[in-house]
């Protein structure tokens, strides 16, 4: 049950305290209820409501983005792992992909992901499992060639172990940078997300020989509690 703000005076200067309260509820565990709290409280996923995007990641790529630009017209696009779709939202508008921008290119972008997604206007969407044999060849077919960005906000299963769950994302990134060295252009941009734990030096070590500049970069958007942070590998050396 969700109760009211509370209205309490926390200052003494008649401010109110807004912050949501969640009850636990019979049946649901407390982590489950911190969970919802967390949500329900949450600026980047009540603007994300507000602005129409499917979840508080899209503005991780996009703050990336703002940074390293590296969505811009005309950029040809692979997102790995697209579901729920709110980092493509965040790319269409930004590559153009609907010819909106006049004297600008027009991009592309491919999704693909293992579940079914809702289309997106201006990106095509694909169930696909990238790790299949040929995955890279059948991308480079739809995308009419290679892609300027391969990005992946992928994350394997949780196991509620750490040393686990750290190992699980380090070799699913590990896989997707495998991916983008078959389909990315010279120059190209390796964008994915990772998990600090200390087993990913082996991924930083490989990325560094395929890449001009590797970032490890931790966007306002992503929590200060996470050890989630994002590799931004740019300038591809093919």
């Amino acid at each position: 049950m969700v109760r009211k703000p509370t209205g309490k005076n926390t200052s003494g200067r008649g401010q109110r305290d807004l912050t949501v309260k969640v009850k636990t509820a019979r049946g649901r565990k407390l982590s489950s209820t911190r969970w919802l709290q967390r949500q329900l409280n949450d600026p980047y996923v009540l603007r994300a409501r507000k602005e129409g995007y499917r979840g508080r990641a899209a503005f991780k790529i996009m703050e990336l983005d703002d940074r390293y630009r590296f969505l811009v017209p005309g950029a040809r696009v692979v997102d790995l792992g697209c579901a729920p779709g709110g980092w493509i939202q965040v790319a269409v508008p930004r590559i153009n992909a609907l010819g909106e921008k006049s004297g600008k290119k027009q991009g592309r972008i491919i999704g693909v992901d293992l579940q079914e997604v809702e289309p997106i206007a201006g990106a095509e969407i694909h169930q696909l499992d990238f790790l299949d044999e040929g995955a890279d060849e059948t991308v480079k077919g739809w995308l009419g060639g290679k892609a300027d960005v391969v990005m992946s906000d992928m994350a394997a299963s949780s196991s509620g172990h750490k040393q686990t769950d750290h190992l699980r994302i380090i070799t699913l990134c590990e896989a997707a940078a495998e991916f983008a060295f078959d389909v990315l252009d010279e120059g190209g941009t390796f964008v994915a997300k990772v998990l600090a734990g200390g087993a990913e030096g082996a991924l930083q070590k490989l990325l560094k020989q395929k890449f001009e500049k590797v970032a490890n970069v931790k966007p306002p958007a992503s929590r200060s509690d996470s050890s989630e942070k994002f590799v931004v590998a740019t300038g591809f050396r093919g």
